[in-house]
């Protein structure tokens, strides 16, 4: 009996593509126990994140689309009471950043010039 060895060689897997993703620095922070979350990170949504949700109410920050699509984004995980619990500031800061994200990039470069 003899022994082959396996000529296969691993094919290299890609890397996933990366998300875009922005850091919110909050002006009053979350406090989570003894854990105080001062920063907020924002994945840009995929469709599924937005289910539930019209668009238009995301676009113009309505408080409950953003009640529900920021649960499904954030990192750490924003729950739905602290957002309705958190200052309106941070609320309109991570709000303008998912608005952003859903701009075609010819529009988002209009809006940066």
């Amino acid at each position: 009996m003899t022994e082959h060895a396996d000529t296969q060689t691993e094919t290299p897997v890609p890397p996933l593509p990366s998300v875009p993703t922005e850091t919110v620095e909050l002006d009053s922070p979350i406090t989570r126990g003894k854990q105080t979350v001062t920063e907020i990170h924002v994945r840009k949504p995929k469709s599924g994140a937005l289910r539930g949700v019209a668009l238009t109410d995301v676009l113009q920050m309505d408080v409950q689309a953003l009640t529900k699509v920021l649960p499904r984004i954030t990192d750490p995980a924003l729950t739905e009471p602290e957002i309705r619990d958190m200052d309106p500031a941070d609320l309109v800061q991570l709000g303008t950043v998912v608005a952003n994200f859903l701009l075609p990039r010819r529009m988002q470069a209009d809006a940066a010039s």
